[in-house]
Protein backbone atom coordinates (compact mmCIF):
# COMPACT_ATOMS: atom_id res chain seq x y z
CA UNK A 1 0.00 0.00 0.00
CA UNK A 2 1.44 3.33 -1.05
CA UNK A 3 1.85 6.18 1.22
CA UNK A 4 -0.78 8.43 -1.03
CA UNK A 5 -3.53 5.11 -0.52
CA UNK A 6 -3.04 5.46 2.77
CA UNK A 7 -3.86 9.01 3.06
CA UNK A 8 -6.37 8.90 0.81
CA UNK A 9 -8.09 6.58 2.91
CA UNK A 10 -7.55 8.52 6.21
CA UNK A 11 -8.95 11.34 4.41
CA UNK A 12 -11.78 9.42 3.38
CA UNK A 13 -12.13 8.14 7.23
CA UNK A 14 -12.39 11.56 8.66
CA UNK A 15 -14.97 12.75 5.53
CA UNK A 16 -17.37 10.39 6.34
CA UNK A 17 -17.02 10.63 9.79
CA UNK A 18 -17.43 14.43 9.49
CA UNK A 19 -20.66 13.50 7.09
CA UNK A 20 -21.98 11.56 9.87
CA UNK A 21 -21.71 14.10 12.32
CA UNK A 22 -23.85 14.04 15.08
CA UNK A 23 -25.31 10.36 14.51
CA UNK A 24 -22.42 8.94 12.89
CA UNK A 25 -22.08 5.17 12.96
CA UNK A 26 -19.33 2.78 12.46
CA UNK A 27 -21.43 0.30 9.79
CA UNK A 28 -21.84 3.12 7.80
CA UNK A 29 -18.13 3.12 6.83
CA UNK A 30 -17.20 1.26 4.02
CA UNK A 31 -16.13 -2.59 4.01
CA UNK A 32 -12.52 -1.57 3.37
CA UNK A 33 -12.57 1.49 5.39
CA UNK A 34 -13.68 0.03 8.18
CA UNK A 35 -10.77 -2.89 7.73
CA UNK A 36 -8.17 -0.34 7.35
CA UNK A 37 -4.88 -1.12 9.75
CA UNK A 38 -4.27 2.10 11.10
CA UNK A 39 -1.61 0.98 12.86
CA UNK A 40 0.27 -0.71 9.88
CA UNK A 41 -0.29 2.29 8.03
CA UNK A 42 1.36 4.35 10.23
CA UNK A 43 4.33 1.62 10.20
CA UNK A 44 4.75 2.17 6.23
CA UNK A 45 4.64 5.88 6.43
CA UNK A 46 7.02 6.21 9.26
CA UNK A 47 9.28 4.73 6.34
CA UNK A 48 10.32 1.03 8.95
CA UNK A 49 8.66 -1.57 7.20
CA UNK A 50 10.48 -4.04 5.62
CA UNK A 51 9.70 -3.39 1.95
CA UNK A 52 11.12 -0.04 2.23
CA UNK A 53 14.25 -1.85 3.15
CA UNK A 54 17.29 -1.00 0.40
CA UNK A 55 19.81 -3.31 0.08
CA UNK A 56 22.05 -4.34 2.97
CA UNK A 57 25.40 -3.12 3.01
CA UNK A 58 26.79 -4.39 6.48
CA UNK A 59 29.92 -2.16 5.91
CA UNK A 60 27.58 0.93 6.06
CA UNK A 61 25.64 0.17 9.04
CA UNK A 62 26.33 2.04 12.32
CA UNK A 63 28.73 0.74 15.14
CA UNK A 64 26.35 -0.01 18.32
CA UNK A 65 27.97 0.33 21.53
CA UNK A 66 26.23 0.44 24.99
CA UNK A 67 23.96 -2.19 24.72
CA UNK A 68 23.49 -3.74 28.02
CA UNK A 69 21.13 -6.00 27.18
CA UNK A 70 23.10 -7.51 23.74
CA UNK A 71 21.84 -6.53 20.23
CA UNK A 72 19.37 -7.41 18.09
CA UNK A 73 18.79 -6.81 14.01
CA UNK A 74 17.16 -3.70 12.67
CA UNK A 75 13.90 -3.55 11.23
CA UNK A 76 15.25 -4.36 7.77
CA UNK A 77 17.19 -7.85 9.22
CA UNK A 78 20.54 -5.84 8.26
CA UNK A 79 22.47 -4.02 10.80
CA UNK A 80 22.45 -4.74 14.62
CA UNK A 81 21.16 -2.28 16.92
CA UNK A 82 20.85 -2.53 20.89
CA UNK A 83 17.88 -4.52 22.25
CA UNK A 84 15.54 -3.28 24.86
CA UNK A 85 16.27 -3.68 28.55
CA UNK A 86 13.98 -5.67 30.65
CA UNK A 87 11.02 -3.37 31.92
CA UNK A 88 11.04 -1.38 28.28
CA UNK A 89 8.07 -1.07 26.26
CA UNK A 90 8.49 -3.97 23.28
CA UNK A 91 7.33 -5.26 20.12
CA UNK A 92 5.51 -8.40 20.56
CA UNK A 93 5.78 -10.00 17.41
CA UNK A 94 9.48 -10.20 15.60
CA UNK A 95 8.69 -7.60 13.32
CA UNK A 96 11.36 -4.44 14.79
CA UNK A 97 9.19 -1.41 13.81
CA UNK A 98 7.99 0.06 16.81
CA UNK A 99 9.48 0.27 20.14
CA UNK A 100 11.71 -2.37 19.24
CA UNK A 101 12.70 -6.25 19.90
CA UNK A 102 14.08 -7.14 23.49
CA UNK A 103 17.46 -8.40 23.83
CA UNK A 104 19.13 -11.20 25.19
CA UNK A 105 17.28 -13.57 27.93
CA UNK A 106 14.05 -11.39 27.34
CA UNK A 107 10.87 -11.59 25.88
CA UNK A 108 8.01 -9.31 25.20
CA UNK A 109 4.93 -9.97 27.41
CA UNK A 110 1.78 -8.30 28.47
CA UNK A 111 1.15 -8.35 31.98
CA UNK A 112 -2.42 -8.76 33.02
CA UNK A 113 -1.97 -7.64 36.14
CA UNK A 114 -1.72 -4.19 34.29
CA UNK A 115 -4.82 -3.54 32.83
CA UNK A 116 -7.24 -2.64 35.66
CA UNK A 117 -10.14 -0.04 34.40
CA UNK A 118 -10.18 -0.59 30.72
CA UNK A 119 -6.66 0.40 29.86
CA UNK A 120 -5.03 -2.02 27.41
CA UNK A 121 -1.54 -2.72 29.04
CA UNK A 122 1.53 -1.84 27.07
CA UNK A 123 3.96 -5.25 26.65
CA UNK A 124 7.51 -5.13 28.34
CA UNK A 125 10.34 -6.92 28.56
CA UNK A 126 10.18 -9.94 30.41
CA UNK A 127 13.76 -11.65 31.72
CA UNK A 128 13.01 -15.46 31.12
CA UNK A 129 14.97 -16.42 33.69
CA UNK A 130 13.55 -15.85 37.80
CA UNK A 131 16.36 -17.50 39.35
CA UNK A 132 19.00 -15.30 41.61
CA UNK A 133 22.55 -15.50 41.00
CA UNK A 134 25.35 -14.41 43.61
CA UNK A 135 27.95 -12.10 42.17
CA UNK A 136 31.43 -12.33 42.45
CA UNK A 137 31.47 -8.81 44.01
CA UNK A 138 28.75 -10.19 46.78
CA UNK A 139 25.74 -8.66 45.57
CA UNK A 140 22.43 -10.87 44.79
CA UNK A 141 21.10 -10.18 41.46
CA UNK A 142 17.68 -11.64 41.14
CA UNK A 143 17.96 -12.91 37.69
CA UNK A 144 20.02 -13.18 35.16
CA UNK A 145 19.00 -9.89 32.97
CA UNK A 146 20.42 -8.04 35.74
CA UNK A 147 23.68 -9.80 36.38
CA UNK A 148 24.39 -9.18 32.75
CA UNK A 149 23.37 -5.81 32.84
CA UNK A 150 25.68 -5.36 35.87
CA UNK A 151 28.38 -7.56 34.22
CA UNK A 152 28.46 -4.73 31.25
CA UNK A 153 29.98 -2.54 33.62
CA UNK A 154 32.23 -4.99 35.41
CA UNK A 155 33.35 -6.91 32.66
CA UNK A 156 35.21 -9.45 35.38
CA UNK A 157 32.11 -10.44 37.46
CA UNK A 158 31.56 -13.94 37.36
CA UNK A 159 28.44 -15.60 39.18
CA UNK A 160 27.42 -18.95 41.19
CA UNK A 161 23.87 -20.46 41.05
CA UNK A 162 21.55 -19.26 44.24
CA UNK A 163 21.88 -15.92 46.10
CA UNK A 164 24.34 -14.69 48.03
CA UNK A 165 25.04 -16.13 51.57
CA UNK A 166 23.87 -13.68 54.07
CA UNK A 167 22.65 -13.98 57.50
CA UNK A 168 18.90 -13.15 58.47
CA UNK A 169 17.44 -9.98 57.98
CA UNK A 170 13.98 -9.49 59.61
CA UNK A 171 11.78 -7.62 57.02
CA UNK A 172 8.65 -7.47 58.98
CA UNK A 173 9.79 -7.60 63.02
CA UNK A 174 6.58 -8.60 65.63
CA UNK A 175 4.55 -5.12 66.79
CA UNK A 176 3.23 -4.45 70.05
CA UNK A 177 -0.07 -5.90 71.11
CA UNK A 178 -2.47 -5.11 73.64
CA UNK A 179 -6.11 -7.17 73.94
CA UNK A 180 -8.47 -7.94 76.80
CA UNK A 181 -7.97 -11.12 78.57
CA UNK A 182 -9.91 -14.31 77.14
CA UNK A 183 -8.72 -12.85 73.94
CA UNK A 184 -6.82 -14.56 70.88
CA UNK A 185 -3.15 -13.12 69.74
CA UNK A 186 -0.83 -13.77 67.20
CA UNK A 187 2.51 -12.12 66.38
CA UNK A 188 4.17 -12.02 62.86
CA UNK A 189 8.14 -12.59 62.22
CA UNK A 190 8.89 -12.08 58.44
CA UNK A 191 12.55 -13.10 57.85
CA UNK A 192 14.79 -13.29 54.67
CA UNK A 193 17.85 -14.83 54.58
CA UNK A 194 20.38 -17.89 52.35
CA UNK A 195 20.81 -20.52 53.52
CA UNK A 196 16.94 -20.32 54.84
CA UNK A 197 16.48 -19.25 58.80
CA UNK A 198 15.28 -21.21 61.39
CA UNK A 199 12.91 -19.02 63.72
CA UNK A 200 12.28 -19.61 67.06
CA UNK A 201 10.11 -17.66 69.92
CA UNK A 202 11.27 -16.81 73.68
CA UNK A 203 9.78 -15.11 76.14
CA UNK A 204 11.31 -12.65 78.81
CA UNK A 205 15.11 -13.19 78.38
CA UNK A 206 14.24 -16.80 79.03
CA UNK A 207 15.76 -19.58 76.86
CA UNK A 208 12.97 -21.68 76.56
CA UNK A 209 11.60 -22.25 72.69
CA UNK A 210 7.86 -21.61 72.66
CA UNK A 211 5.06 -23.27 73.10
CA UNK A 212 7.11 -25.64 75.06
CA UNK A 213 4.74 -28.25 77.04
CA UNK A 214 1.60 -24.89 77.26
CA UNK A 215 -1.54 -26.00 75.32
CA UNK A 216 -2.57 -22.30 74.34
CA UNK A 217 0.27 -21.65 72.64
CA UNK A 218 1.46 -22.64 69.38
CA UNK A 219 4.09 -21.39 66.80
CA UNK A 220 3.31 -21.63 63.00
CA UNK A 221 5.45 -21.48 59.69
CA UNK A 222 5.48 -21.58 56.04
CA UNK A 223 7.84 -20.04 53.43
CA UNK A 224 7.55 -16.70 51.69
CA UNK A 225 5.71 -14.37 51.27
CA UNK A 226 8.90 -14.04 48.48
CA UNK A 227 11.43 -17.02 48.03
CA UNK A 228 14.06 -17.19 50.48
CA UNK A 229 11.69 -16.22 53.42
CA UNK A 230 10.23 -17.73 56.27
CA UNK A 231 6.74 -16.31 57.64
CA UNK A 232 6.18 -17.37 61.52
CA UNK A 233 3.39 -16.81 64.24
CA UNK A 234 3.33 -17.01 67.33
CA UNK A 235 -0.39 -17.68 68.73
CA UNK A 236 -1.65 -17.25 71.92
CA UNK A 237 -5.57 -18.70 72.58
CA UNK A 238 -7.47 -17.58 75.25
CA UNK A 239 -4.37 -15.26 76.84
CA UNK A 240 -4.20 -14.26 80.72
CA UNK A 241 -2.46 -11.83 82.31
CA UNK A 242 0.16 -14.36 82.70
CA UNK A 243 0.42 -13.92 79.01
CA UNK A 244 2.10 -10.68 79.25
CA UNK A 245 5.83 -9.75 78.80
CA UNK A 246 8.40 -9.45 75.91
CA UNK A 247 8.80 -12.10 72.97
CA UNK A 248 11.53 -12.41 70.76
CA UNK A 249 11.81 -14.05 67.01
CA UNK A 250 15.15 -14.96 66.91
CA UNK A 251 16.24 -15.80 63.23
CA UNK A 252 19.48 -18.22 62.60
CA UNK A 253 21.63 -19.84 59.96
CA UNK A 254 25.25 -20.77 59.14
CA UNK A 255 26.10 -17.11 58.75
CA UNK A 256 24.67 -14.99 61.96
CA UNK A 257 21.29 -14.59 63.61
CA UNK A 258 19.13 -11.50 64.34
CA UNK A 259 16.51 -10.86 66.82
CA UNK A 260 13.13 -8.93 67.11
CA UNK A 261 11.08 -8.34 70.19
CA UNK A 262 7.31 -7.04 71.09
CA UNK A 263 5.86 -6.40 74.02
CA UNK A 264 2.38 -8.27 74.43
CA UNK A 265 0.15 -6.36 76.91
CA UNK A 266 -3.17 -8.58 78.52
CA UNK A 267 -5.29 -6.67 80.56
CA UNK A 268 -8.46 -7.29 82.36
CA UNK A 269 -11.51 -5.60 81.60
CA UNK A 270 -11.32 -2.77 83.39
CA UNK A 271 -7.84 -2.18 82.86
CA UNK A 272 -8.76 -2.22 79.21
CA UNK A 273 -11.63 0.03 79.61
CA UNK A 274 -8.97 2.77 80.82
CA UNK A 275 -6.72 2.02 78.10
CA UNK A 276 -8.97 2.23 75.46
CA UNK A 277 -10.02 5.91 77.02
CA UNK A 278 -6.35 7.26 77.54
CA UNK A 279 -6.01 6.08 73.69
CA UNK A 280 -8.77 7.92 72.51
CA UNK A 281 -7.18 10.98 74.12
CA UNK A 282 -3.91 10.35 72.93
CA UNK A 283 -4.71 9.72 69.24
CA UNK A 284 -7.91 12.32 69.22
CA UNK A 285 -10.69 10.19 67.74
CA UNK A 286 -13.01 7.65 69.39
CA UNK A 287 -12.25 3.62 69.15
CA UNK A 288 -14.75 1.31 69.18
CA UNK A 289 -14.86 -0.92 72.55
CA UNK A 290 -15.52 -4.12 71.21
CA UNK A 291 -12.66 -5.76 72.87
CA UNK A 292 -12.63 -8.79 70.25
CA UNK A 293 -10.40 -6.23 68.51
CA UNK A 294 -6.53 -5.86 68.63
CA UNK A 295 -5.25 -2.55 70.19
CA UNK A 296 -1.40 -1.52 68.77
Amino acid sequence: MSCATIILALTAISIAMCRGFPNYRYEDIDEDLASFDYYRAMVEMDGRNSTDCEECVPDLCPVTAGCRAGVVMDSCNCCKECGNLEGQTCDMDDRNVYYGLCGSDLECRVDSADTGDGETAEPQCVCVSHEPLCGSDGKTYMNICKYKEAKFSNPMLNFTEGPCKTAPIIKVPPHNHVNITGSSMALLCEVFAFPMALVEWRKDGRDIILPGDDPHISVQSRGGPQKYELSSWLQIEEATQTDSGTYRCVARNEVGNVTASAILGVLPPDEMSAYVDNMKEMMGFGLSKDYDEDYY
